[in-house]
């Protein structure tokens, strides 16, 4: 069941990416490695991301809904192992598991239809030049 509007869901793409890159120095991690590295390069990824989609949110809106959610889920996919996979899980994982749940929580029950349209030819939304 998808209960998740995409207008809501591009609010938290923004909001979830600019916590991802803020994150490291607020919760005291930012120590120029891989733990630090991993969350805001994905921060960064998912608030381009956002700005490509075809949702109300959308700065071009030229990523279609479905796409983004696939990318929402290897995205949240990859935040959740990157603390084993890139060695730092004895140094601090409880971020990267936490974004990368909910991430994936989100991408699963968000709906794939935007309720404000595109304009023609993969322009700006309603209103738009």
């Amino acid at each position: 069941m998808r209960v998740i509007p995409t207008r809501a869901h591009g609010a938290l793409d923004y909001l979830v990416g600019l916590i991802l890159v803020l994150a490291p120095m607020l919760l005291g991690f930012a120590d120029r490695g891989p733990a630090q590295l991993v969350p805001q390069v994905m921060g960064v990824l998912i608030i381009g991301l956002a700005m490509l989609t075809d949702y109300e949110m959308g700065l071009l809106r030229l990523i279609p809904m479905p796409v983004h959610r696939l990318v929402d889920l290897g995205a949240g996919g990859f935040l959740l192992v990157s603390p084993w996979v890139f060695g730092f899980a004895g140094f601090i994982a409880w971020p990267h598991i936490l974004f990368g749940i909910s991430i994936l929580v989100v991408a699963h029950f968000s709906q794939t239809t935007p309720s404000t349209p595109a304009a023609p030819y993969g322009g700006s939304g309603p209103g738009r030049p």
